[in-house]
C-alpha cells in the first residue's frame, strides 16, 4: 500500500483516508517535552542520567529535613532554592531528563514562581521577619484582627 497524501493515513481495514491536521479529541499518548532527554550519556548509570533531577530532589529533601528539625526558615530558603535551582538548570541545559515536565517555558515559570513564592514567604514569616513589606499590613488591615 503506497500513501499519496501527506495528511491521510490508513483506517483499519488499511484503506488510505483523507485526515484532518487537528490535535485529536482524545489523545492515546503523550509527547516527550522538550528537552526531555537524558542529561548524560545512555551508558552512564541510571543516578547518572537523571542528575538534573536527583540535584533538585536532594536539595529540596534537605530542606525538609531541617524544617523538620525545626529549623523553618532555613528549610524553606532550601526549597526556594531548590525550585529556583530547577528553573536555572532548565533554562540552560538542553536535555535534563525527567526535570523536564512541560515544555521549557512552563517549566522555567512553574519553577521560578514558586521558588521566588517560597523564599518570600520564608523570608516575611513570622515572628522577626527578614522582610518586611510596607503595604502589605495596609492591605490586610481589614482582613486580619490582631
Amino acid at each position: 500500500m503506497q500513501v499519496v497524501d501527506p495528511v491521510s493515513a490508513p483506517d483499519p481495514q488499511g484503506r488510505p483516508r483523507r485526515t484532518t491536521r487537528r490535535f485529536p479529541l482524545f489523545t492515546r499518548d503523550t509527547a516527550r517535552p522538550e528537552g526531555g532527554g537524558r542529561a548524560a550519556s545512555g551508558d552512564a548509570p541510571a543516578p547518572a542520567r537523571q542528575w538534573p533531577m536527583l540535584t533538585v530532589l536532594g536539595m529540596v529533601g534537605l530542606g525538609l529535613l531541617i524544617t523538620a528539625l525545626d529549623v523553618f526558615r532555613i528549610g524553606t530558603l532550601l526549597i526556594g532554592a531548590g525550585l529556583l535551582t530547577a528553573a536555572v538548570i532548565r533554562f540552560v541545559l538542553p536535555s535534563v531528563g525527567m526535570l523536564a515536565v512541560r515544555s521549557r517555558f512552563t517549566d522555567i515559570v512553574t519553577y521560578g514562581l514558586l521558588g521566588v513564592s517560597i523564599v518570600l514567604l520564608a523570608l516575611m514569616a513570622q515572628p522577626n521577619p527578614l522582610l518586611e513589606i510596607p503595604f502589605l499590613k495596609d492591605t490586610l488591615h481589614f482582613t486580619v484582627d490582631q
